[in-house]
């Protein structure tokens, strides 16, 4: 053990014995393999309680449904014999879909080209894909709606396997997906004359529609609809897809300006949605010792226990999903008791969780990304925190599970966020919301 990799070791124990955890010895390297999450499946919906049987049930089958739909409409779109137009090419950031502009940019036909092209990428479920520049082309018909999401560092029997590589996120919330396609073709169609602006407030309803087709039973939703299989079926924190979803359905329920437009019974539904998502956001908040703390990334669907992401992501405490939540969470103008009290819990663990005097350095490195100390640095959070024993845990693309950030490989450390400073904003905030919604 290198004496760096011991140190980090001693600090981690120390700063989880000064926050009250009991702590595991010092270093112990690899500490275990992660699991994968496991899909939605006829099978395991026979095993829930016989109340709970109908409702999953019917969701699953109009999944399979959709998809089946979705894949006969792209096969229509070519005549016999027809080579398909390659997938559209993977972009990054916003896509051209910035909601930040003055109004007026949003009847300019730079803004109206990103719409029609938006429109043009719709699913026939009502969704969007991911990470596509919808400042390019428009789609050409028999075109995949979705780019090459296939990861480049898939090993034996990888998290992030496609059940079907040629069929990947054919709809999905993930990377803000979907949702920033909506609030675009909202703020386009609201600066244009009706007629002008019927395309995109159709392809608009036909998103609500999604994400109404797309909720569970329970009020979640997944990373990608129709179900995708893996960690991709469960209730998605990652992104905030959750909380992004219930947001919108709520603007969309009050008829908020660049919405006034959705049909009454649409908003009644809209509403309803909004509700069920914030419920099931309190009740996958996790419990130790029956203490309220924070949420994992992902799900599970029936158990609402965290589950794993991708290989190296563990079923564990998250603090950069939770910061999120706790933010949307305090931006309700109505909290639910039960919610109060989920901000509350979530905010004191993270408090109790704070690294001072340690600092993430930077991928320029020449060895890499470290946890170094540094008198004065902080406070920052580990990414993921363990159930059982509260320390930091990370994870490799082996599935190997470890206690120390400095032992990853270069690849993993330089390539992931291990460590962070989400949870101070959320915890600034906390400072004016308490005085409003004092614990009881």
């Amino acid at each position: 053990m290198t004496h760096r990799a011991a140190a980090v070791g001693l600090f981690l124990s120390a700063c989880l014995l000064s926050a009250g955890i009991l702590a595991a010895p010092a270093f112990a390297g690899v500490i275990g393999t992660n699991v994968p999450a496991q899909p939605i499946t006829a099978a395991r919906i026979a095993a829930l309680p016989a109340a709970q049987q109908p409702a999953w049930k019917a969701y699953l089958d109009r999944s399979t449904a959709q998809e089946k739909a979705d894949r006969a409409a792209l096969a229509a779109e070519l005549k016999p014999g027809e080579v398909a137009p390659p997938p559209p090419p993977s972009g990054h950031g916003d896509g051209g879909m910035a909601l930040n502009k003055d109004a007026a940019w949003y009847a300019t036909p730079e803004a109206r080209h990103v719409a029609d092209v938006i429109v043009s990428f719709q699913t026939p479920a009502g969704g969007w894909s991911k990470n596509q520049d919808r400042e390019g082309a428009l789609r050409l018909p028999g075109q995949p709606w979705a780019s090459d999401n296939n990861s480049k560092y898939l090993s034996e029997n990888d998290f992030d396997a496609a059940r079907d590589p040629k069929w990947g996120y054919v709809g999905t919330l993930d990377n803000n997906a979907t949702i920033t396609e909506m609030r675009f073709l909202a703020k386009v169609a609201a600066q244009l004359p009706v007629q002008d602006g019927e395309a995109y407030r159709q392809g608009f309803l036909k998103g609500v529609r999604y994400l109404l087709a797309a909720q569970f039973p329970n009020g979640g939703w997944p990373q990608v609809w129709p179900l995708e299989g893996g960690y991709h079926d469960a209730v998605t924190f990652n992104d905030n897809a959750v909380s992004e979803a219930a947001a919108l359905l709520t603007e969309v329920s009050e008829a908020k300006a660049d919405f006034a437009f959705v049909p009454a019974d649409l908003r009644a539904k809209a509403g309803a949605a909004a509700r069920r998502g914030r419920e099931v956001i309190v009740a996958s908040q996790i419990r130790i010792d029956g203490k309220p703390t924070i949420w994992g990334q992902q799900a599970d669907p029936f158990t609402l226990e965290p589950v794993a992401g991708r290989n190296f992501e563990p079923p564990a405490l998250s603090t950069g999903e939770s910061a999120d939540l706790l933010m949307y969470l305090m931006s309700l103008p109505d909290p639910t008791s039960a919610e109060i009290a989920a901000v509350h819990g979530g905010v004191a663990w993270m408090k109790g969780a704070a690294i001072m005097g340690w600092e993430w350095t930077g991928k320029g490195d020449p060895d890499g990304r470290h946890l170094v100390e540094k008198p004065g640095a902080g406070p920052i959070w580990s990414r993921y925190y363990s159930r059982t024993t509260g320390k930091p845990v990370f994870g490799e693309r082996d599935k190997t599970l470890r206690d120390n950030a400095n032992e990853l490989s270069r690849e993993r450390r330089d390539g992931y966020s291990w460590f962070g400073a989400q949870p101070a904003k959320a915890i600034k905030a906390y400072e004016t919301w308490v005085k409003s919604h004092p614990a009881k």
